[in-house]
């Protein structure tokens, strides 16, 4: 078995696997993680690696002391990837964003790949279907939008994710809301057309926190997989095993 940790901006994800098979997942703060790393790991005794992906600072404690006996790894732009990176600056290329790079590639082969990964920034990488990958864009997401509309203005509040009531908001709150949300969705769609009309053979995958929220309002059919990144996270690790 091996245990997937995701550690992003704001939460802590983890999964277990057994081969390809999904076991549990499981959402935490980085106040949290050392205690539920190792209940996870009682609940689980058959874990026996640990596979790490970070876009947050370091985690405070040494991962080695929750057991001796696992092998620990933390995946790094040093590692072997199943796609040719042509990024011109491949050193500043997020994990995270190799990571899903690496899962499109392995489970959907032979396409050209859009994935957005829709968190605290929206995220879009493109991966062509002879395994190339070639960069893409960043954008905030939904939560920075609003925090974005409230610290930088006078007077906005600061609101939280809500349905707006329409394409024209009749007050001040449903204005951001739909200009939040709306533009969005606008922005994804928008990404998505222009990949189309570039290329054929498409498979858009659509993740992270807000993907749920936002799948069902665009106007592109999308594989929509909020977990795709601890999915890929495991996917790579059986690619390492193979290829190590």
């Amino acid at each position: 078995m091996v245990l997937v940790v995701d550690v992003g901006n704001t939460r802590i994800k983890c999964a277990v696997y057994e081969l390809d098979i999904l076991k549990a997942t499981f959402v935490f703060t980085e106040n949290e993680v050392e205690n539920n790393l190792k209940n996870i790991l009682i609940s689980y005794p058959k874990v026996t690696d640990l596979i790490v992906s970070s876009v947050a600072k370091a985690l405070t404690f040494d991962l080695q002391t929750i057991s001796n006996d696992l092998n620990i790894h933390f995946v790094s732009n040093l590692d072997s990837f199943p796609f040719e990176n042509k990024y011109t600056t491949p050193k500043t290329l997020g994990v995270d964003r190799m990571i899903l790079a690496a899962g499109a590639t392995l489970l959907f082969p032979g396409k050209n790949r859009l994935i957005i990964d829709a968190g605290t920034c929206v995220t879009y990488d493109f991966v062509d279907e002879y395994d190339n990958y070639w960069g893409g864009a960043i954008s905030p997401g939904l939560r920075l939008r609003y925090a974005s509309l409230h610290q930088f203005t006078a007077k906005l509040p600061l609101l939280s994710l809500e349905e707006p009531s329409g394409i024209v908001g009749n007050s001040t709150n449903q204005s951001i809301h739909s200009g939040v949300v709306n533009g969005l969705i606008c922005e994804i769609d928008g990404f998505i057309e222009r990949f189309k009309q570039q290329n054929e053979n498409f498979t858009i995958i659509l993740t992270g926190g807000d993907a749920v929220f936002l799948a069902k309002r665009l106007k592109n059919t999308i594989f929509a997989n909020s977990n795709f990144l601890l999915e890929s996270l495991n996917q790579f690790f059986q690619y390492k095993i193979k290829n190590d």
